[in-house]
């Protein structure tokens, strides 16, 4: 055990220590200064989405922005008024999906027809229909974009937090996110990591061009991480940040719907590869759980560690630091999910998402 415990401990001395410093949750301001008055086109794919799609619009509506900002609503085969909530909220485009062809995951071919409706502009922003925009959202990202001369610019905005599924596992989903795709790695020209969030992703047409437009990843479940890669293999600049005033509406009320949520795509960030799913079951139970159980002065040092990298985390989440000690649990129900989304692929039934099956072997 002490052979493991100082593997876990090795573990964690390299992810707070050369990391990126992904752990440290810091919130980097937007640059300050005039805002050029860029023209911005808001992509918005909607599917059934009629307990959020008014409050999404009407918090762009209201952006305090010196822009020119126009917003297109794909509304995706919704059975639930989704496009009836959309147009009463405000000034929208309301584009009505045509059938999905084969090859196009739903959301995808949604946003290729909320794009094709929306040229003409300086930039786009592709945005979920369950994120409330804070005011100086669109104004940020332009900024940002302008000032680091970034062809994607994203938020990682603040998902909500509220019942004790969200509050046990929500913050370390951010946490784990971030520890495979660090933002510090991702701005860097010079490093291949890049990721994003695709909740609010702000990019510039020519990019999205010089990739072959968002037919290029149309297939891609993680596509906002796919796009992400495509951008900066093609020479692009990104960005990925944290903001706490932007958020999601999106709840997960039991363990059972975050479960599902990691199951649907767990398998594929694994590229359904047996052998990547055994080393990920391996590393997990020696990262978190061995310095839990291992007994010895090595293994409280490793979880020491694993408390302290976590806590940033919960605190942004406005949660007790004491959640940071449960960390191994948390990693344990994930690996759980993980090797749900892989039966479920191996079984054919695959992630399901509003009715659709996707990812099925």
């Amino acid at each position: 055990m002490i052979f493991l415990s100082t593997l876990a401990l090795i573990i964690w001395l390299y992810l707070l220590l050369a990391r990126g410093g992904f752990w440290r949750f810091s919130v980097e301001a937007a640059p300050a200064g005039t805002v050029p008055r860029r023209t911005v086109h808001v992509v918005i794919p909607a599917r059934d989405e009629a307990e959020s799609i008014g409050q999404t619009i009407r918090s762009l509506l209201a952006q305090n922005y010196p822009g020119t900002l126009r917003i297109f609503v794909v509304d995706d085969h919704s059975s639930d008024g989704t496009a009836e909530i959309a147009r009463a909220a405000g000034d929208v485009t309301i584009i009505a999906s045509a059938p999905l062809p084969a090859g196009w995951t739903g959301k995808l071919w949604a946003v290729s027809q909320g794009l094709h409706s929306a040229g003409g502009a300086d930039y786009l922003l592709l945005t979920d229909a369950d994120i409330v925009h804070s005011s100086d959202s669109v104004r940020g990202l332009v900024a940002r974009a302008e000032a680091g001369s970034y062809d994607l610019v994203s938020y990682m905005v603040m998902l909500k937090c509220e019942t004790l599924a969200e509050r046990a596992l929500i913050p370390a989903f951010v946490f784990f996110f971030f520890m495979l795709y660090p933002p510090a790695w991702i701005a860097r020209g010079n490093h291949k990591m890049a990721g994003a969030a695709g909740g609010c992703m702000l990019i510039r047409p020519a990019a999205l061009d010089r990739i072959g437009g968002i037919a290029s990843i149309r297939s891609e479940l993680i596509d906002d991480c796919a796009l992400a890669a495509r951008v900066k293999a093609s020479g692009g600049a990104i960005w990925l940040g944290l903001t706490p005033d932007t958020h999601s509406l999106r709840g997960y009320p039991d363990f059972r719907d975050v479960s599902n949520m990691i199951a649907r795509t767990a398998f594929t960030q694994l590229g359904h590869s047996f052998w990547l799913l055994i080393g990920t079951v391996l590393g997990l139970l020696l990262t978190y759980v061995v310095p839990l159980i291992s007994g010895n002065l090595v293994g409280l040092a490793a979880f020491v560690l694993m408390t302290l990298a976590y806590v940033p985390a919960v605190l942004f989440y406005r949660l007790s630091p004491f959640w940071a000690l449960s960390l191994p649990f948390v990693a344990t129900f994930y690996l759980g999910a993980t090797l749900q989304s892989a039966i479920r692929y191996w079984t054919g039934r695959g992630g399901q998402w509003k009715g659709r099956v996707q990812d099925v072997k």
